[in-house]
Formats: structure tokens, C-alpha cells, sequence
């Protein structure tokens, strides 16, 4: 009884160790070996979402690696790899960019689809046409999810510049900004690169006001007539100093199709802008 128990004790040890520490080279290679570990483990967990339940599956991955891994074996790891970032990064991306739209990424067809282009299966589509497909869909699918979301918003803003237009004082330009002056400067006129100083109030059509000068301080707003969008760009370009406008803004001069929180994609904007000033150089 006695020798099995030895037996066992020996068997354990072997098994929870391969290595006999006969060297001060040993020992400090053995010590090297386990102080690079420190922060591994919440790295597995946090980064790589690793159950450390299984940690003498990964030890024995880790060994046999260390071992040198034929050709084979290394692709077959690399691409589990791959798989992970795909599933982690690349996977949630695409669907992202569908939502809300007509079509959706379905995870399947998307893995038999990389895996089709990587062994070069052209059963329904070869590479090239495949991205020609997916960009056109994509884009597509986009426009169909901007209308979904935001037509409305693009068509109330179209028909209030309509109807904007026909009132006394509303000036209509070229590119589509339209104005009316509430107080006419007579000072400077200035340049695409000078330093302006303007106080301003945004609103949205419904009245809703989004941004001010005076929530950002005592001062006027200072910056050039380029750092700001379209519509402000080309009104801040034709005031006199001391002039006061009400700007009105279709969304493609404004913030187009991004939504920054209070402005949704297509937004026509309403400004009252006063130039109070240019800044000298």
C-alpha cells in the first residue's frame, strides 16, 4: 500500500512539472518563465474572453507549440485566429452596417462566404464580383435606411425653404442658402482666412435651439469663415462687420447626412448670426 502511494505521489509530480531544477541556469530560467506570466491571465480573460477553467487545455496548446508546429497544424491555428478577430471585430462591423436596413448579415452565410474566397469557390460569385455586389447593396441598403429614419426630416426641411422663400426680405442664393438681414453693417467685409468674431443661436425648424454663443462664454464665437460649415462659410464671406442675418441652411450645406445628437441627418438649420468683428492678425 505504501509503495502505491509513493507511486501516486511520484505520478503527480510529474505530471504538474517537467521540470528537474539542477542548474542556477535552471533556476533562473524556470523563475524567467513564470515572472512573464504576471497580467497574462486578465489578458486571456478580458481580451481574448478565455475560460481559465480550461487552463491545462491552453497549457497544453502552449507546449506543443513551443515545440515547433508543422505547416498544417499552423494554418489550422491561424486560422482559429482569424476566426476570433473576424467574430470579434470584423463580423460585428458589417452588421452594424445594416442595420435597420432591407437586408441583414447573416453569420453563417458570411463565414461560408470568407471561407469561399479563401479556396477560390466561385459556385456564386468570384471575389471581384462579389465586392462589386456588396458595395452596391451596401450603399443601396444605406440610402433605403436613411430614408426609413430620416426622409420625413429631409422632406419638412425641403418644403419650410419652399415656403421660406416666398417671404419679404428672404434672399435665396445659388447654392440654396437663404437670408435675411436684420441689421445692416456697414464695417469690412471679411476674407476666407481672417478671425471672425460672431455671436450666433441655432435652431432647428420646429424652434428647437441646439447651440449659442452665450453658452460657451462671455465672448463672441472666434474662428475663420472656413472652419465652420457651407452655409456659414459663404454668409460669413458676404456680411459687412456689425451686420446681424438670419441664415437659413439646407442640410446640404450643414451637417448633410451625420447625426451629431440634437441634429438627425438632413437637418435644415435656422441661424441668427451677428459678426461682431474681425480679429487682427
Amino acid at each position: 500500500m505504501k509503495k502505491l502511494y509513493i507511486l501516486a505521489l511520484a505520478l503527480v509530480a510529474s505530471a504538474s512539472s517537467f521540470a528537474q531544477l539542477r542548474t542556477s541556469s535552471d533556476s533562473v530560467s524556470y523563475a524567467a518563465g513564470m515572472s512573464v506570466t504576471n497580467g497574462l491571465i486578465p489578458f486571456l480573460v478580458q481580451q481574448q474572453q478565455m475560460d481559465t477553467t480550461y487552463m491545462a487545455d491552453f497549457v497544453r496548446g502552449f507546449r506543443e507549440a513551443v515545440k515547433g508546429v508543422d505547416p498544417a497544424r499552423k494554418a489550422y491555428l491561424t486560422g482559429m485566429s482569424i476566426a476570433q478577430q473576424l467574430n470579434e471585430r470584423m463580423l460585428p462591423g458589417v452588421t452594424q452596417e445594416f442595420k435597420d436596413s432591407p437586408d441583414s448579415i447573416i453569420p453563417q452565410q458570411f463565414y461560408e462566404g470568407f471561407a469561399a474566397a479563401l479556396l477560390k469557390d466561385a459556385t456564386y460569385f468570384t471575389t471581384e464580383k462579389a465586392e462589386q455586389y456588396f458595395m452596391a447593396k451596401r450603399e443601396a441598403d444605406k440610402a433605403a435606411r436613411e430614408e426609413k429614419l430620416y426622409g420625413a426630416n429631409r422632406t419638412a426641411g425641403r418644403q419650410f425653404l419652399e415656403e421660406n422663400a416666398k417671404k419679404e426680405g428672404v434672399i435665396t442664393l445659388p447654392s440654396g442658402l437663404q437670408y435675411k438681414v436684420l441689421v445692416k453693417g456697414d464695417g469690412q467685409v471679411p476674407l476666407s482666412s481672417d478671425r471672425v468674431q460672431v455671436n450666433y443661436e441655432g435652431r432647428l425648424i420646429d424652434g428647437t435651439i441646439f447651440d449659442a454663443s452665450k453658452n460657451h462664454g462671455d465672448k463672441p464665437a472666434e474662428f475663420t469663415p472656413t472652419q465652420v460649415i457651407k452655409g456659414w462659410t459663404e454668409a460669413l464671406t458676404m456680411m459687412p462687420v456689425g451686420s446681424k442675418w438670419q441664415l437659413y441652411i439646407p442640410y446640404e450645406l450643414a451637417y448633410g447626412d451625420r447625426d451629431t445628437g440634437k441634429i438627425k441627418p438632413f437637418s435644415t438649420l435656422i441661424f441668427d448670426i451677428e459678426l461682431v468683428g474681425i480679429s487682427e492678425k
